[in-house]
């Protein structure tokens, strides 16, 4: 796999829309994540609405670089119903790799903006796709063509490596 090595995190975007069908195998593959217990505690927004995009742009600082992408997708997490809730932000932090794999994958860039674990932005990218019930937001990630070209650095480090 590839892309493991080669994926970036990309910040600007091609003024061109992505396909349906990218986008639908974008989410086939982040719902192939692992999760405790094989409970798949995600939900996933697709955001293409411009006045959504805008108002997520500015759920932190860090997020501005949201607002020209074509689209946007908000991994977040059901509350209820979990049988283990304190394991909600792993599940999605595999999906969200499993996202941006699956990007890099198919030609696209993207980055992962934080929401969870901070209450602010949380509460910001909520309010931007219509506070759905009983869900959190748990990252904003922009997604579209890229429109810069960033290589991976080596991040290997044999001294962080113990045998026992």
């Amino acid at each position: 796999m590839n892309e493991i090595y080669t994926r970036v995190s990309i910040r600007k975007f091609e003024d061109r829309s992505v396909e349906t069908e990218k986008i639908t195998q974008l989410i086939r593959a982040a719902m192939q994540a692992p999760s405790a217990g094989n409970q798949q505690p995600w939900e996933f927004y697709v955001v293409t609405d411009r006045d959504k995009i805008r108002a997520l742009s500015k759920i932190s600082p860090y997020a501005a670089c949201a607002e020209n992408a074509p689209v946007v997708i908000v991994p977040c997490y059901r509350t209820d119903g979990l049988r283990w809730n304190e394991t909600v932000l792993l599940d999605l932090s595999c999906a969200t790799e499993n996202l941006l794999l699956e990007i890099a994958s198919l030609g696209l860039g993207g980055v992962w903006l934080c929401a969870a674990p901070l209450e602010d932005r949380m509460t910001k990218a909520e309010a931007a796709i219509g506070n759905p019930e009983g869900l959190r937001a748990f990252a904003v990630i922009p997604v579209g063509y890229p429109a810069e070209i960033r290589v991976q650095q080596d991040r290997f480090d044999e001294s962080r490596i113990h045998f026992i």
